[in-house]
């Protein structure tokens, strides 16, 4: 599905209005293009039938009936491996609240197992490769998505003094990037519905030469500019609230490969880290079993 996505991001700079709603239609609903009528599409889209037609036809298809029988082969393929058996778990009974908990955790194990696509990784490998050769890392989220961009910052922050947290603490979350430019990078989670200040900070960062990391929703993301690396993830939840845990483990591989790509200073910071909390004495520590008492 990434695959699909992806094309149709690359066309929608230069798709008219009426195309651009069925696009944005199709990328968000990619089970109802497999079972859903080319009429019924189109209404639900708020788009003429022949819309959905000339959509399928500037992206590269004959028709749009190759179009949905590609969506087609993706839905089936869903029924194989982890990903399938967990959507099969997700019509037990939700009633309780075990059931409910179960649900999620199916929801959740699918989401994950459909990032193992090689489009993703090979964002990752690129996202990877921009932000470890970039001088300053600035991490942004709001809201929901402040919580990835914190983590992501704290994580690289225990290896390296590159990352710079765009927190709102006192209202000047932003100010640093006024010292901003090329050769640094902008990690940003936002999903909808976007927060217009992450927005207009990404577009005030990517004015200023940095490179762009997204963790978002959609290609066609308002985080989301030509040159960016997206790493689009999904966020419906069996709940109603967004489901995050994907943005995460975004957050978790990208800290991961740049920390892995400063090795092997990243083993000696990370030694004198852990001198450092041993003298400030700032974790727990069991009593020792053999002590005197």
């Amino acid at each position: 599905m990434q695959r699909i996505q992806s094309r149709i991001a690359a066309h929608l700079p230069n798709l008219p209005g009426q195309l651009r709603h069925a696009a944005q239609w199709i990328v968000d609903n990619p089970r109802d293009v497999a079972l859903l009528s080319m009429r019924e599409q189109a209404r639900r889209a708020g788009v003429q039938p022949a819309s959905m037609t000339r959509l399928a036809q500037a992206l590269g298809y004959e028709g749009f009936d190759e179009l949905r029988a590609q969506h087609a082969d993706i839905l089936r393929g869903m029924g194989q491996g982890l990903s399938g058996q967990a959507q099969k778990r997700l019509k037990l009974d939700v009633s309780t609240p075990a059931g409910m908990a179960d649900a999620m955790i199916a929801h959740a194990a699918a989401q994950i197992a459909d990032l193992a696509n090689s489009d993703l990784l090979h964002a990752l490998e690129h996202a990877a490769a921009q932000l470890s050769q970039s001088a300053r890392i600035f991490c942004l989220g709001q809201r929901s998505s402040h919580a990835v961009a914190w983590h992501f910052y704290y994580a690289l922050s225990l290896v390296s003094d590159r990352s710079v947290l765009l927190d709102m603490t006192g209202g000047t979350g932003f100010d640093p990037l006024m010292r901003a430019g090329a050769g640094d990078a902008l990690f940003v989670c936002c999903v909808q519905p976007y927060t217009r200040a992450v927005v207009d900070a990404t577009e005030q960062a990517r004015q200023r030469g940095l490179r762009i990391v997204a963790v978002t929703d959609s290609p066609f993301s308002p985080l989301v500019g030509p040159d960016d690396t997206a790493l689009v993830v999904p966020t419906a939840s069996a709940s109603f609230l967004h489901a995050m845990t994907p943005a995460f483990l975004m957050a978790d591989i990208l800290a991961a490969l740049v920390a892995r790509a400063d090795d092997p200073a990243t083993l000696a910071r990370l030694d004198g880290l852990d001198r450092q909390l041993a003298t400030l004495n700032t974790f727990f520590q069991f009593p020792d079993d053999k002590a005197e008492p």
